[in-house]
């Protein structure tokens, strides 16, 4: 039985025949349609989510599985005190794979330690999250061709967007990747990360200015600033629009170059931008979809 935690729990021989599946259940998903009758998938969410949640579930009743679950701590035995890790063995009892968020760092790795059956980390706090992650590089994958060999620039919160700090882990293990952070003094990667890239003699550049760098990317991720990670009222208000990606900026910015958020957005994309060839992130919202049904197949061990 695997679990999946971190983005670097599949090597990248794995992740590509994962990648594979995915391209194969989208080109062709009626091979896949009843592949997983008689499975319950159960999310169990202990933060808000819309994407990721409905993601889950549909990809799971694309499968022919049924799902059952919850969407709030406050309808869960949470509420009554019940631990994460009585919660996993009960629901163990219940499902056949579980997909998990929490806002504690550290979550999942509970469960998958005392679940019966496989965990997904659908997001634990501003630690990881690696579903996002395989949707992130799905979508680099099937639009650029290639997973190396690119310049992409993290821009917004870099300090607690954890889909930020699971993409970097995970993008470390392809070739010729060059990192460009673009944030606000206060939302800067964390230094555990640069320190990981320093050891890697992996390029990288910290920058405020998006303008600056716009016209060297291939690839840019922008992220929303995260009001539920402010502990201040006034930081936050400072700091939500500190980024505003317009139909102007992206003059500057090369013919070929993609747009990825992992969404919601709020102000930090113009919806104007929307109607650029270059703007992908809805289109990554439909490859979570088939990057997640992937994932069920192989973690139920149905993918042979």
């Amino acid at each position: 039985m695997r679990h999946l935690i971190s983005p670097l729990d599949f090597t990248t021989e794995e992740l590509d025949r994962l990648f594979d599946l995915a391209a194969d259940i989208e080109h062709a998903p009626s091979k896949y349609a009843h592949i997983c009758e008689g499975k319950i998938l159960a999310t169990c969410f202990y933060e808000p989510s819309t994407r990721t949640r409905l993601s889950f579930e549909s990809a799971m009743i694309r499968l022919g599985g049924k799902v059952i679950g919850f969407s709030d701590a406050n309808s869960s035995s949470a509420a009554k005190g019940e631990s994460v890790s009585d919660t996993i063995r009960v629901i163990s009892c219940y499902a056949d794979i579980c997909a998990i968020r929490h806002p504690k760092e550290g979550a999942a790795t509970v469960a998958s330690s005392k679940s019966l059956i496989p965990v997904v980390n659908a997001g634990d706090g501003g630690h990881q999250h690696p579903t996002q992650t395989l949707t992130d590089l799905l979508t680099i994958r099937s639009l650029k061709g290639r997973l190396g060999g690119f310049t992409i620039g993290l821009c917004g919160d870099l300090k607690f967007g954890r889909t930020v700090h699971s993409l970097i882990h995970a993008l470390v293990r392809y070739e010729n990747v060059n990192f460009i952070f673009i944030s606000p003094e206060e939302l800067r990667i964390p230094d555990y990360i640069t320190e990981m890239l320093k050891e890697k003699g992996i390029p990288y550049r910290e920058v405020i200015r998006l303008e600056d760098v716009l016209p060297e990317l291939d690839l840019l991720y922008m992220t929303r600033v995260q009001k539920e990670r402010f502990f201040n009222e006034e930081d936050y208000v400072r700091l939500k629009d500190f980024y505003i990606l317009t139909t102007e900026k992206m003059e500057l910015a090369k013919d070929d170059m993609l747009i990825l958020h992992p969404l919601p957005r709020v102000n930090e994309i113009d919806v104007e931008v929307d109607e650029d060839p270059r703007a992908a992130y809805f289109r990554q919202a439909q490859y979570g979809v088939y990057v997640r049904m992937a994932l069920i197949i192989t973690l139920l061990g149905l993918a042979k």
